[in-house]
């Protein structure tokens, strides 16, 4: 990345940032910001609020498709480093097809690294934003390495957007108290000891996942595990709701695909479920993944 301190804006986490610049290019004249065919639903809801439509991007095995010559977005937000939920990292022409879509229209791409801290069997891929730091605002996060509720996030802007971005900000930040823990957790080395032992910790319980249904549902595919929190179930077709079902009976909170399916989206749809193994506590994980394999078609 490149991040001049001039460009960082601390925001209210990851929906605060959104919200400033939905309004932002709103003001701007953008009737729509692009989206990818699967991602979070109230992150589609947050933009049209601001009037903004979400048209969805096509999607295939190497990620989201870039846009044509007759798009009329002004902008788009995907997950580039991780898609979320699959889990695909977009490859390297489509990244530089994205950047060439944004400097041909005068376009801006919004970058969600929402768990950037957290890969595996891989190199960290590098920010979209160090392609073209005037073309692409990157979003950043806490609430992976953290904790959702701190609602701390961070905005790395192109030059021409700081000053109204800025504007925007009034009422809308997170408190002092908090940036300053934050900024000495950094400052200190402890946030980078902080991720190191968690990241450990989760790649060993995705490997215990991926151990167990191995064992106890071998038709069961599991990928997006490169990195992340979560980890992609592909069921059987017909199947995904039955296991929806059976998961919240043996009391467990899992999500199926679907739910993440932009209902405009032009894909065939994929039975699945979406697992997050961040959140059971240590004493009761192995439960949990005994549970889930028991739920499983």
């Amino acid at each position: 990345m490149r991040a001049d301190p001039d460009r960082i804006v601390v925001c209210a986490g990851f929906l605060g940032g959104l919200g400033v610049l939905a309004d932002l290019l709103r003001r701007r004249g953008a009737r729509s910001v692009a989206v990818e065919s699967y991602g979070l639903p109230h992150h589609r809801r947050l933009l049209r609020r601001a009037g903004c439509d979400t048209p969805p991007l096509p999607f295939d095995d190497r990620g989201t498709r870039p846009f044509d010559d007759a798009a009329t977005a002004r902008a788009v937000l995907l997950t580039p480093s991780h898609q979320f939920p699959l889990g695909l990292p977009l490859h390297p022409e489509r990244r530089t097809a994205l950047i060439d879509w944004a400097r041909r229209t005068g376009g801006l791409v919004l970058e969600d690294d929402y768990d950037g801290e957290f890969r595996y069997d891989r190199q960290p891929v590098g920010a979209l934003q160090g392609l073209d730091p005037d073309r692409v605002v990157y979003l950043g996060t806490a609430s992976k390495s953290l904790a959702p509720g701190l609602r701390l996030g961070w905005l790395v802007l192109p030059p021409s957007l700081v000053e109204e971005v800025m504007d925007g900000m009034a009422g809308r930040t997170p408190g002092v108290l908090d940036q300053l823990t934050l900024a000495e957790f950094l400052g200190s080395g402890a946030y980078d000891r902080h991720v190191r032992a968690a990241r450990l910790r989760y790649r060993r319980r995705r490997d215990a996942l991926v151990a167990a249904l191995a064992e106890r549902a071998p038709d069961v595919r599991v990928t997006g595990i490169a990195a992340g929190l979560h980890a992609v179930l592909q069921l059987p077709p017909g199947t995904e709701q039955q296991a929806v079902r059976a998961a919240a009976w043996h009391g467990l909170a899992v999500h199926g695909l679907s739910t993440f399916r932009h209902p405009d989206a032009a894909v065939s749809p994929l039975d699945a479920l979406v697992v997050g193994y961040g959140t059971p506590p240590d004493h009761a994980w192995a439960g949990a993944l005994d549970a889930l394999c028991r739920a499983l078609p």
